[in-house]
């Protein structure tokens, strides 16, 4: 399939996935918690069930990893998802789905040879998608008209300093501020889930230091957007963070918009 086709395919399904994640949201629901003790709804549950056989007709016999088939010991291991897979976050950001203030997205990122050349990320409670492709570029919608659809682009850093994305949930806030000690900070901004990413990407934001555990699911298709709006996610190393690792894990990493020299030299 070509890439703008499947990208316009991806769209419309992850909306739809978007349109069942709102209709739990907008209802009580119950909290349980998965053996990592990371809460999970029936968002989750009816999103990845939705998404998951969607993806196998869009591009028959390609690999789906999924968050929730993981969790259940359903998904393949590593070794047997070849260079070409989906990654699947049906509900990142659950924490702010159960506050219930809006920042949580669904995801899903197409990987080749390790790396995540197709994204959608859709936040359903604000109305507005990122999407991204190698080669075609990112850009924004809000809502689902294709209208209202602009290209971005990753910023370089002003001339006032760096503005910081930090998790609202998550992270290691000490290891946070001894790396940001030797950085020019301007502001620190918090926001949940993949969205960070997407800032990045939108040119609203230059950095977002990640220091604690995440899954490979949880920021593909951020990366794919962001990479495909001139930005970059690496590892403490400088080395791009790579998808398919054994258990599926992320090391430590640092996302940039477009970091200046002197930027990137202290990363």
């Amino acid at each position: 399939m070509h890439p703008t086709l499947l990208m316009e395919a991806l769209v419309r399904l992850v909306q739809q996935a978007g349109a069942l994640v709102l209709q739990v949201y907008e209802r009580d629901f119950s909290v349980l918690a998965k053996t990592d003790a990371s809460p999970v709804t029936e968002a989750d549950w009816r999103a990845e069930a939705l998404i998951t056989p969607a993806l196998q007709v869009l591009l028959p016999g390609v690999p789906v990893l999924a968050e929730e088939a993981a969790a259940a010991g359903l998904a393949p291991a590593a070794a047997g998802l070849g260079e070409r897979f989906w990654l699947v976050d049906p509900l990142d950001g659950t924490r702010e789905f159960v506050q219930r203030n809006g920042e949580f997205t669904v995801n899903v990122a197409l990987i080749e040879q390790g790396w995540p050349v197709l994204g959608v990320v859709l936040a359903p409670a604000l109305g507005q998608l990122y999407a991204g492709a190698a080669g075609l570029g990112a850009f924004t919608q809000f809502g689902s008209d294709a209208g209202t659809r602009r290209p971005i682009e990753a910023r370089r850093p002003p001339a006032e300093g760096l503005t910081v994305l930090a998790s609202r949930s998550h992270g290691d806030q000490a290891a946070l501020n001894a790396f940001l000690a030797d950085q020019p900070v301007a502001r620190i901004r918090q926001a949940g889930s993949s969205l960070k990413l997407c800032l990045l990407a939108a040119g609203e934001a230059d950095l977002y230091p990640r220091f604690g555990r995440t899954m490979e699911w949880d920021i593909a298709a951020g990366q794919a957007v962001l990479e495909a709006a001139g930005g970059r996610v690496e590892d403490l190393q400088g080395q791009p963070l790579r998808y398919g690792k054994p258990g599926f894990e992320n090391p430590d990493f640092l996302a940039w918009g477009r970091p200046t020299d002197a930027a990137a030299a202290k990363s």
